[in-house]
């Protein structure tokens, strides 16, 4: 299937690597169809590019990348419209923003994280507790912590069945 994106031109994807967010992503409820697309050889981060919109991408990556002890639950209503059955069905990202006012402000939303069944290749963003997660976690791409966390995480982990607190 081909399609026209503002950052990459025309591409080719697979119509089985289409992921379908049913109820779309908050501030985007329209657009249901998105493929993902890797950054850069070896990055950690990807683009999640609207089907539908070409001017409409996300940049993504697993949580697990930079903060290891990250989990929550998957509520039950959630499992069944994703018809999740097992963790390995799972891979959890969250989107990314780059501020163009501040130079190197670079964070992540750990509050809303999309869970998507990769199976099935549908997906969701939930919204978790404000108290216990982030909606901006800095993301130090060159700090010395960064890279110490970059060095310790040398394969970015992006299936949860890795992650034993997730519970499902």
């Amino acid at each position: 299937m081909n399609i026209e994106t503002t950052r990459f031109g025309p591409i080719t994807i697979d119509r089985n690597k289409i992921l379908t967010m049913e109820k779309g992503i908050p501030g985007f409820p329209d657009e249901r169809r998105y493929v993902l697309l890797p950054h850069h050889e070896n990055s950690p981060f990807y683009w999640l590019q609207s089907i539908d919109n070409a001017e409409l991408a996300f940049v993504v990556v697993s949580p697990f990348s930079f903060c290891s002890d990250y989990s929550f639950e998957i509520p039950e209503q959630v499992r069944e419209e994703l018809k999740i059955d097992t963790p390995e069905q799972i891979d959890v990202l969250v989107l990314v923003t780059i501020s163009a006012d501040r130079e190197n402000s670079i964070t992540a939303n750990l509050l809303g994280p999309l869970v998507i069944n990769m199976e099935k290749q549908i997906g969701c963003q939930l919204v978790l507790d404000p108290g216990r997660y982030p909606l901006q976690y800095p993301l130090s791409i060159n700090s010395k912590k960064q890279k110490k966390r970059e060095t310790e995480h040398t394969s970015v982990c992006r299936n949860l069945r890795d992650y034993k607190a997730l519970q499902i």
